[in-house]
């Protein structure tokens, strides 16, 4: 009941003054449970500029309110896990002094990491770990375009499609307007789950059917025609092209490169203390 009794004084304190005079920092106790007080001081950041009065005493007595049973269940854990207490302590300390650490070569990283990576870097990288760089899906250099069975210019749309001169990719890609959905960049390697998405009627086809090099297939539903050419297919377990690995091969040689920051930091960390004799083994 001890709690109940404070936060009703609480309330009654509150209600009768201006809430934002808290931003002035007093030591006049608001609460209480049994030896921790919390302050006037203490409730100064949980309100904002624009708070009306009426929700800044519901914020201020939920806030308290919490702040009691905290307290109450903090008490009550202590007790019951006495034993316990020493086991916290140090994992408490580990916690604080990684948390120094781990800001600390945050910021070594952020002001010192070479984030520049060449086209030779990743040649260089990729020649030499692409045994690594298998592929656990199929890859596929494809185009497509989706466009409604009535179009008038369909016959045309069939023919530029069809075509491998630029000049009829441009002019195909100029009626994109005419088109429902397309892709024509087919230099650029596609996970085939991601063509099954994209073009939900190639489910019904055999992958091994439908997963041939210069493969060129035309489907239709109620409303739409579907023209898919494939140029190219890499299979499971073949190797990944580097251009498809690319971002990968990025991300691994930062880290790599982090490592190797963090490393030297460290060793001359531990040489600049040894020459100060700023630490012994004993």
């Amino acid at each position: 009941m001890k709690p109940v009794i404070i936060l009703i004084g609480v309330l009654f304190l509150f209600q009768s003054c201006d809430y934002f005079t808290i931003k002035k920092e007093t030591n006049e106790p608001v609460a209480r449970v049994n030896n921790n007080y919390l302050y006037k001081k203490d409730l100064k950041n949980i309100y904002n500029s624009e708070i009306t009065s009426q929700d800044s005493i519901l914020l201020t007595n939920n806030y308290i309110n919490n702040w009691i049973k905290q307290q109450l269940l903090l008490s009550k854990a202590q007790i019951n896990l006495e034993n316990k207490a020493e086991k916290f302590d140090n994992l408490v300390k580990k916690y604080r002094e990684d948390l120094y650490i781990n800001a600390y070569k945050e910021g070594v990283v952020n002001e010192y990491l070479d984030t520049e990576i060449s086209e030779s870097d990743l040649a260089q990288f990729y020649n030499e770990n692409n045994q690594n760089f298998r592929l656990n899906e199929e890859l596929v250099k494809v185009k497509f375009i989706k466009f409604g069975k009535d179009i008038n210019n369909k016959k045309e749309l069939i023919k530029l499609f069809k075509s491998t001169k630029k000049e009829d990719l441009d002019s195909l890609q100029a009626k994109e307007f005419n088109l429902n959905s397309y892709h024509l960049n087919d230099s650029i390697w596609v996970k085939y789950r991601d063509l099954i998405v994209k073009l939900p009627i190639l489910k019904a086809m055999e992958k091994q059917e439908l997963l041939k090099k210069d493969n060129f297939i035309q489907k239709e539903d109620s409303l739409s025609l579907y023209l898919v050419t494939i140029k190219q297919v890499l299979n499971r377990n073949e190797i990944a092209p580097k251009s498809y690995m690319e971002p990968t091969i990025k991300q691994m040689i930062l880290h790599q490169r982090k490592l190797l920051l963090l490393k030297n930091i460290e060793e001359t960390l531990i040489d600049d203390a040894n020459k100060k004799q700023q630490f012994e083994i004993y």
